[in-house]
């Protein structure tokens, strides 16, 4: 992906903009470690790339961001690492943070299994204030993916259509889709992923599957709005066609 020039950014707010762009914040932990830092040292660092993410979004008008915060598969991890980024009242929404969020018209909202036990009562409790606080904001949908993984939101939502009885031979794709952890939450226009990495790791398997996917080299916590701006040139620059015909014909 090319980094574009600041003189560009006016002519990237003037083209056609991704209604939801999606960020896998991969690179915090080899970001600390370039810089002898522990790995939640990596992660609280990855706070200003949040902020520098929303702030692009608002200014470009994106309506839905979402981001990966932690996954189903996270809880492998060290359990020191595991309690700080079960502590998102003291690194990526600090009660001034989310104060911010509020009076700028950002909406917060956390998709995953929140009712799993091993997250802790305090955490569960801040992440519900979180959304209480920004229930009325219209600017932005930030959707925080936490405890998430896509296979098991897919098992979540089938079963939760096996409990309301429905006949499997009459479900069709808007069944599935409302079933899902948020129903409101749209399809994924353009997805992020930083730090050279390939792959979609079991996010929003559902969500992407017309997605744009750009990858950059450029570790998460050195995330700016440059970059933002960067890859919504690149979704500008690309033709979308979901599987029909492009307007000039052929089969490109």
């Amino acid at each position: 992906m090319r980094l574009i020039e600041a003189t560009e950014m006016e002519s990237v707010r003037e083209g056609e903009i991704p209604g939801h762009v999606s960020c896998i914040m991969d690179g915090n932990g080899r970001w600390a470690a370039m810089r002898d830092m522990t790995r939640s040292q990596g992660h609280a660092a990855a706070e200003d790339a949040v902020d520098a993410a929303v702030d692009a979004c608002l200014e470009l008008g994106v309506r839905w961001l979402s981001v990966y915060a932690f996954s189903t598969e996270n809880w492998t991890r060290e359990p020191a690492e595991v309690a700080f980024l079960m502590s998102l009242h003291e690194w990526l929404l600090r009660d001034e943070k989310r104060r911010r969020f509020r009076d700028i018209g950002v909406r917060l909202r956390f998709i995953g299994d929140l009712e799993d036990p091993r997250i802790p009562a305090d955490c569960r409790k801040w992440l519900d204030e979180c959304e209480q606080m920004t229930l009325h904001n219209e600017k932005l949908q930030f959707a925080i993916a936490f405890n998430y993984g896509g296979r098991a939101e897919t098992l979540h939502a089938v079963q939760q259509l096996i409990r309301q009885g429905r006949d499997p031979d009459k479900l069709d794709e808007d069944d599935l889709a409302r079933a899902m952890y948020d129903p409101e939450m749209p399809d994924i226009d353009l997805l992020i992923r930083t730090s050279s990495e390939y792959r979609l790791s079991n996010y929003f398997p559902w969500h992407s599957a017309y997605s744009e996917f750009v990858f950059i080299d450029t570790l998460w916590p050195d995330f700016r709005g440059g970059h933002m701006y960067s890859a919504v040139a690149e979704y500008q620059s690309r033709r979308r066609r979901k599987g029909g015909v492009p307007v000039t014909g052929g089969l490109t």
